[in-house]
């Protein structure tokens, strides 16, 4: 890993066109360090500059958002202090998703539940982690299902297939983020959102994120080919899904989105009153705040 801090947010985003609802949660963002005060992990693929709760929630109220789910950042590894650190900073308005060592006690995963953590995640993209224990990962699911949490997986559509065992098995809720990064260049029926829907279908447990156009688009801003694939599946689990803008984008320094546009692109996949409400604000609300 380079020694060179990475910028990866863009400096000054527009204010959007689309005012959120009331209550609305941006339900996928990150926090990083302060490094001097929360260092990264020595297993890091990436150093990014700091991009802390101040500047996360100075973002949030630009973007006209109530709350956020702080998803620990692969960069910070299993030391979750950054995160709890951003909820503990929020006045109740913030919760979070935890990486944890399989190997960790219940005392401390109590101790998680606590901080505002809800959920665990386990990231399955090589380019981030070194291992991904699926059986040590099974493991953990089942013992956070007396705190209420539920499990979110991060993977390639490349790898869907051999992923179905590893899903099957995990017990309880399942969100998959960025719905599993389809190739959107395929169009709305193509192979690869097809098998998403395959998956959805065959349990009513597992929801996804429909996010980050930045990432998925295989078209510049505004991202025509995501509006176009992502609309139908919102319409069609509208209760299993939520939304967020992966701020601050890591890894994107060479494509970094317009966070105001990002936002806009939330009535192009949900373009009713109902659906953003639901996207917005009751499905995250049931999920972290219950």
């Amino acid at each position: 890993m380079s020694d060179a801090r990475i910028v990866s947010w863009h400096a000054n985003p527009s204010r959007p066109l689309y005012t959120p609802p009331p209550g609305a949660v941006d339900a996928h963002c990150h926090v990083f360090g302060p490094m001097a005060e929360f260092p990264f992990s020595a297993k890091a693929k990436y150093l990014p500059e700091d991009a802390g709760p101040d500047q996360l929630f100075a973002l949030r109220e630009h973007l006209g958002f109530a709350r956020n789910v702080i998803v620990q950042a692969s960069c910070h590894g299993t030391d979750n202090r950054a995160t709890l650190n951003g909820i503990a900073k929020s006045n109740g308005t913030c919760r979070g998703v935890a990486v944890v060592d399989p190997a960790i006690s219940d005392a401390d995963l109590e101790a998680l539940h606590a901080g505002g953590m809800r959920g665990v995640r386990f990231n399955f993209l090589k380019r981030l982690v070194d291992d991904a224990p699926k059986d040590k990962f099974i493991e953990v699911a089942r013992r956070i299902q007396p705190l209420g949490w539920h499990v979110v997986v991060y993977f390639e559509a490349d790898i869907l297939e051999e992923m179905k065992p590893f899903l099957d098995a995990l017990p309880g809720t399942i969100v998959i983020d960025h719905m599993g990064r389809p190739d959107m260049s395929q169009g709305p029926d193509g192979a690869e959102l097809k098998a998403f829907r395959r998956l959805l279908d065959a349990r009513e447990s597992i929801w996804f994120k429909p996010t980050c156009p930045d990432r998925l688009s295989s078209q510049a801003d505004p991202w025509d080919d995501f509006a176009a694939c992502v609309a139908p599946l919102v319409a069609d689990y509208s209760d299993r899904v939520i939304w967020g803008t992966d701020w601050p984008h890591p890894n994107m320094q060479d494509k970094i989105p317009n966070d105001g546009h990002v936002v806009d692109m939330i009535p192009r996949i949900a373009p009713t009153v109902e659906l953003q409400q639901k996207l917005l604000v009751t499905n995250p609300t049931r999920l972290y705040w219950a």
